[in-house]
């Protein structure tokens, strides 16, 4: 009974220090999952521009090319923008350097895109981080990405990834490439600040709103 009576306090301090380190770790790890992601050169597709054109000019892969910007067919439209797998950008933007804070932001602003549109395409998944600027842009809305993300009225979230949890899943270098074009002034939707699904938008008000365009799967729309 003594050696159990001994053994107890160190077994405790022992899985306590297991479940410290396990946290730091997966502190590390999204840190490193978000560092990892590059700043790829992106493309904006011109008049008479081909996908297959493109892959050559930059000599990647075609196969590669559709998959990184979650393209279906190899259909292109000028206007659209691309990110050119393994190919980093060798400017880097000033705020990518700029304090945790700012970089916290974009991490947020990523993970909203990646859980809004990850199976949009990445012209359709910028759109959506332009949307999100757009409104910190408005005076009618929050002045922050945080914030702006984050809002709720009557405890229903603007954003169904933050009621339903899907705003903590880690984004992918695609949605992190979305993000940065996003806060470079990227804006495929001309000024949107709204955006919906037609399929599953069950509110009524939302498709009473001026249509901007469509990207995708996604309606962009103006206040009223």
């Amino acid at each position: 009974m003594t050696k159990i009576r001994l053994l107890k306090p160190v077994v405790i301090i022992s899985f306590v220090v297991f479940i410290a380190i396990c946290a730091c770790y997966q502190c590390w790890a999204e840190e490193k999952d978000f560092t990892d992601c590059r700043y790829l050169i992106s493309y904006k597709i011109k008049t008479g521009d081909t996908l297959s054109g493109i892959a050559g000019d930059f000599n990647v892969s075609l196969a590669d090319l559709i998959k990184i910007n979650k393209l279906h067919s190899a259909l292109i439209r000028p206007g659209e923008i691309v990110i050119i797998p393994g190919r980093e950008n060798g400017f880097s933007p000033t705020f990518l350097s700029r304090g945790s804070v700012f970089r916290d932001d974009l991490m947020l602003l990523a993970k909203a895109i990646y859980a809004e549109a990850r199976g949009e395409s990445f012209t359709g998944q910028v759109a959506v981080g332009a949307v999100i600027l757009n409104r910190v842009d408005n005076p009618a809305f929050p002045k922050s990405i945080k914030d702006v993300i984050m809002q709720s009225a009557d405890c229903v979230y603007q954003f169904t990834p933050v009621a339903d949890g899907s705003i903590n899943l880690t984004p992918d270098e695609t949605a992190v490439n979305a993000a940065i074009q996003a806060v470079l002034g990227e804006d495929p939707t001309g000024g949107a600040l709204f955006f919906y699904n037609p399929e599953i938008a069950s509110d009524q008000w939302i498709r009473n709103l001026p249509v901007i365009g469509c990207i995708g799967n996604h309606v962009f729309a103006d206040k009223t």
